[in-house]
């Protein structure tokens, strides 16, 4: 199993998510953030003055699927994030030893 983090823009995260849904992953998080890649903010002029933001508002998306999905997921991801600006995101994948649903005791890949 693989644990996917996509941290996109805020306003990709109905498209990221609906492609998520689309291919059977019902289990996502979902949580505001705040960062900055290589741009390193963004410069602004307001009532003539120039200000720097640089912490930009993201999303964290996160899902664990079976490595066999890894692909299919992620191009969704993409597929669904991509504006073709600086800021569109970024994808982690990392490993999960071990996935138990609290409920049932269920484990492993029964447990997404």
């Amino acid at each position: 199993m693989k644990r996917i983090e996509a941290i996109v823009r805020p306003e990709s995260l109905n498209g990221v998510k609906d492609a998520l849904v689309g291919l059977g992953h019902a289990g996502l998080t979902v949580t505001e953030v705040k960062g900055h890649g290589i741009q390193k903010g963004i410069t602004q002029q307001w009532r003539g003055q120039e200000y720097t933001i640089d912490l930009l508002p993201k999303v964290s998306v996160v899902a664990v699927v079976n490595d066999h999905e890894v692909k299919d997921a992620t191009e969704a991801i993409v597929a669904a994030a991509r504006t073709g600006r600086i800021g569109d995101g970024k994808i982690f994948v990392s490993p999960v030893e071990e996935v138990i649903r609290v409920r049932t005791g269920e484990s492993g890949s029964e447990a997404l």
